[in-house]
């Protein structure tokens, strides 16, 4: 694949600040990620080609560098051939001229013009010191282990590997830093970090709203007029739950201590569900039922 312009790539401008690079990566890489592509091969070449972009323009060094054109789109230096009158000074006629020969004092002076930029250039690469630049990458999460917290492998690059601490209570979109695990540094600077945007996946179940955990419970028409007790699941596990009698749909129950990191409360709505085959008997008892006892539940609603 021929490797692009990284600001085509991540579809900015020239002069965007490191925060609409960020942005732009953020975005594009939640679109094109293989862990909410799966099996696509298409948005997997994407991703891998906005993550080398980012990289290369979220750090300063590198940008500045690929912005003078000393390297190409893929951090590889650029071939350049030098003639002795890219540095020739003074005007026309003066020291360095067209003619095929040079004076001998003119050979030494290019000499000592190009000693004293190797020894300029020795110097600056030994006094470099700067810190790695940082990594971006996301990790989908479970939803209870969202919850819950867990340990979780995340691919840094082909064959190197990391386990992330998933706190309890992360939400969508979170990052996490994890110093040193980013870029190498340079000249002895320190390592940058690995930041891990975390996207947790939806639940059937579940949904949470700030530190409580949601759940609509279905409940026989039996349980809902009698009451009883019920198995309720809860991403802490399986827990029992006492139903009161008369108990109608929405009628929301509350288990404390059973949400987010143990902060928030699971609350569960019920909703009562007829059987799914047709009940002879049910029906006769509604008949007779209804007739003496008639009621309007949609008393008061209008258009």
């Amino acid at each position: 694949m021929t490797t692009r312009n990284p600001y085509e790539v991540l579809g900015i401008k020239k002069d965007a600040g490191d925060d609409e690079i960020r942005r732009a990566y953020r975005n594009l890489a939640k679109k094109y990620h293989p862990d909410l592509n799966p099996g696509n091969k298409q948005a997997e070449a994407r991703f891998k080609e906005i993550s080398a972009a980012n990289e290369l323009l979220s750090d300063k060094e590198k940008r500045t560098r690929y912005d003078r054109g000393e390297i190409d789109e893929s951090g590889t230096e650029r071939p350049r051939a030098y003639s002795y009158q890219d540095f020739a000074a003074g005007s026309p006629g003066g020291k360095y001229r067209s003619s095929d020969e040079m004076a001998p004092e003119d050979i030494d002076d290019l000499f000592a013009f190009f000693s004293r930029g190797q020894q300029r250039r020795g110097t600056a690469r030994e006094d470099l010191r700067m810190r790695g630049a940082d990594r971006h990458f996301f990790l989908t999460v479970d939803f209870v282990d969202s919850v819950a917290g867990a340990r979780q492998r995340l691919e840094l690059a082909p064959g190197k590997h990391l386990d992330v601490s998933i706190p309890p209570g992360v939400e969508d979109g979170q990052v996490l830093r994890l110093k040193g695990q980013g870029g190498s540094g340079i000249g002895g600077g320190p390592n940058g970090d690995a930041l891990i945007e975390i996207h947790v996946a939806p639940h059937p179940l579940f949904h949470r709203k700030g530190d409580d955990i949601h759940l609509e419970l279905p409940v026989t028409l039996g349980e809902a007029v009698l009451g009883g007790r019920v198995t309720v699941p809860t991403p802490f596990g399986a827990v029992a739950m006492t139903i009161p009698a008369h108990s109608n749909t929405g009628t929301v129950l509350r288990l404390r201590g059973k949400g987010v990191g143990g902060k928030g409360d699971t609350l569960v709505t019920l909703k009562v569900v007829l059987p799914e085959k047709h009940d002879n008997e049910l029906d006769a008892f509604l008949t007779h039922w209804a007739e003496k006892h008639p009621y309007d539940p949609r008393k008061g609603l209008s258009s």
